[in-house]
């Protein structure tokens, strides 16, 4: 999968990992950028199309599916990271509104496209999805479900050729972030990492210092050997809808 000549979709890209995505596919030659955010977006560059997409709005994502007439990149890149202690049930559940069900809805409405063109989808998570952050539970609870969604979606996708990657990213310079007194890497650095990620057929990306060196070790692990295991249980062939 190259990005040159593909038309792409990246949720959450009025700014950070996501406004980098947009300017990263564009500068690998993708044929269409569709922009998706919550606030209208204007950009220069003619093949950037807007859309307004909150990712929790169903009809929103309707009428984002009705615009975009082929994908064969989605991008699933909006996210929610607020720091919490889990003492309040409702900010849990706004994180898997955006990180978990928004992830889920958006890719159900654009698969029928992505089947048909035979394309992936790219689901941006983090490394608190293997190890929690414990002074953001919440964001971390979410990403650990939008993981373990990613791999089914690997498995029960495979049959209509279609992929699935998964981005375990460390911190990143975004303003989700931004006062966590730790090392990140820029947005930009890691938009690049994911589409040579994406482009080189990795399933898991992992895209910046700090997540890197947990890469080879996860990929000849138990664990994921038990996913590629458990992948074998899914029957041949496409799956029914």
């Amino acid at each position: 999968m190259t990005i040159a000549g593909k038309v792409v979709l990246v949720t959450g890209a009025n700014r950070g990992i996501g406004q980098a995505l947009v300017e990263e596919a564009l500068r690998r030659g993708a044929k269409q950028v569709y922009a998706g955010t919550r606030q209208p977006l204007a950009h220069s560059d003619r093949r950037v199309t807007p859309l307004t997409l909150d990712v929790t709005d169903a009809a929103q994502t309707r009428a984002a599916v009705e615009r975009v007439g082929s994908l064969d990149i989605l991008v699933n890149n909006a996210g929610l990271a607020l720091f919490d202690d889990l003492s309040d049930r409702a900010t849990l559940e706004r994180h898997l509104a955006v990180n978990l069900f928004g992830t889920y809805d958006v890719t159900q409405a654009f698969l029928p496209l992505l089947t048909r063109s035979r394309g992936a989808i790219v689901n941006v998570l983090s490394v608190a999805a293997f190890a929690a952050l414990p002074v953001m539970p919440a964001y971390s609870v979410s990403k650990a479900a939008a993981f373990s969604l990613s791999q089914s979606l690997r498995a029960l996708l495979a049959g209509r050729g279609v992929g699935v990657h998964a981005v375990l990213a460390g911190p990143v310079d975004t303003d989700m972030v931004r006062d966590l007194d730790i090392p990140k890497a820029s947005p930009e650095s890691v938009a690049q990492a994911i589409f040579d990620g994406v482009e080189r057929g990795e399933e898991d990306i992992f895209p910046d210092p700090l997540s890197e060196p947990m890469a080879e070790g996860w990929r000849i692990g138990d664990a994921k050997a038990l996913e590629r295991q458990n992948a074998t249980l899914v029957a041949a062939g496409p799956v029914a809808s």
